[in-house]
């Protein structure tokens, strides 16, 4: 099931065509697979439901939390270039949550060309509508067709463009979070949604010290963990389940053979959960542990290489002063 936001009257929002909801026939299987593994896992798309993306935005924020504002940053200092490389195109945002780093291709767009259209995709319906209302009523040319659902379920359902062509956008190195066959077949679906010479501008965090990485994700004030354990609440919500937050602790660690982040929910003591929507009983032991999510951190050459080899030319690459983070600019 995938979350719809509250109806919104067109009359009252100045170009809002509509938040349409993607249908879904999602039946926690995935759910029931990783937990019955002898290693268990849960997708990460479980984290966002609506408290988990507002726990999200204040991750965004943390000190220790480098990506975002220095993904902001590159963008912030190369979007009128990159707005004056594709021309005038429609803006689709795979997982865009409030869209503030959006907002600095916006403002070049809208420096440029006399219209404005953005598809936000997202998989929380609250957050998407919150943030198409604001922009509407700072973008005065704006035009926004919002979809919730997940990424592979908006690429295949994208109507053609008003404008001539199209950029979609990538951000936050959400392609982190893919094993690398995951990524692939992602990349491979990014390319089928495309039409030749649409574009596709993707960020990316890259391999940096140990020190760093961990603090990103173990911030001191403990909303990483805290957005970790409202991945449990959101299953009891949606899978009439009966985790006990209280039985697991938030750990997260950087893998370095495989050069990436792992998130894990460690259990405290043994016991037993049930997901009655699932009919599913799991038992857990004191010790065990969920992986949440990875995220990996890639090696610019290796990645730019990558995508050449799948019919991306690309166009430019920026990074920040540190070498931090990336935001590479392809075309079809």
């Amino acid at each position: 099931m995938i979350t719809t936001p509250t109806a919104i009257d067109s009359l009252h929002i100045r170009y809002l065509e509509q938040i349409k909801a993607i249908d879904s026939t999602e039946n926690g299987q995935d759910v029931r697979q990783g937990l019955q593994q002898g290693a268990k896992t849960l997708p990460p798309r479980y984290f966002y439901d609506e408290k988990g993306s507002l726990l999200f935005e204040d991750i965004c924020n943390l000190p220790e939390y480098y990506p975002t504002r220095t993904e902001a940053g590159i963008l912030q200092e190369y979007a009128l270039e990159i707005a004056s490389i594709t021309g005038n195109c429609e803006l689709v945002e795979l997982g865009s949550g409030s869209s503030s780093k959006t907002r600095f291709l916006l403002n070049a767009y809208q420096t440029l060309y006399s219209s404005l259209n953005y598809v936000p995709i997202d998989v929380s319906g609250e957050i998407l509508a919150a943030s198409a209302k604001q922009l509407l009523s700072d973008y005065s040319t704006l035009k926004v067709r919002g979809l919730v659902g997940t990424y592979e379920q908006a690429l295949a359902q994208l109507t053609p463009s008003s404008l001539p062509t199209r950029i979609i956008l990538f951000l936050g190195s959400t392609l982190g979070n893919f094993y690398p066959q995951q990524s692939d077949r992602f990349l491979a679906q990014i390319i089928n949604a495309l039409q030749p010479g649409d574009y596709f501008l993707l960020g990316v965090d890259l391999q940096k010290p140990k020190a760093i990485l961990e603090a990103a994700y173990n911030d001191s004030q403990g909303v990483t963990a805290a957005f970790n354990l409202n991945m449990l609440a959101h299953l009891n919500w949606r899978f009439r389940g009966n985790f006990a937050l209280k039985n697991f602790v938030h750990r997260a660690i950087y893998n370095e053979k495989e050069g990436r982040i792992e998130m894990y929910l460690d259990c405290l003591r043994s016991h037993q959960v049930r997901l009655e929507s699932l009919d599913l009983t799991v038992e857990f032991r004191q010790g065990e542990s969920i992986l949440t999510e990875i995220s990996r951190k890639f090696n610019l050459d290796t990645l730019e290489q990558n995508v050449q080899e799948r019919g991306l030319s690309i166009l430019q690459t920026q990074t920040d002063d540190r070498g931090w983070f990336g935001v590479i600019l392809c075309q079809k």
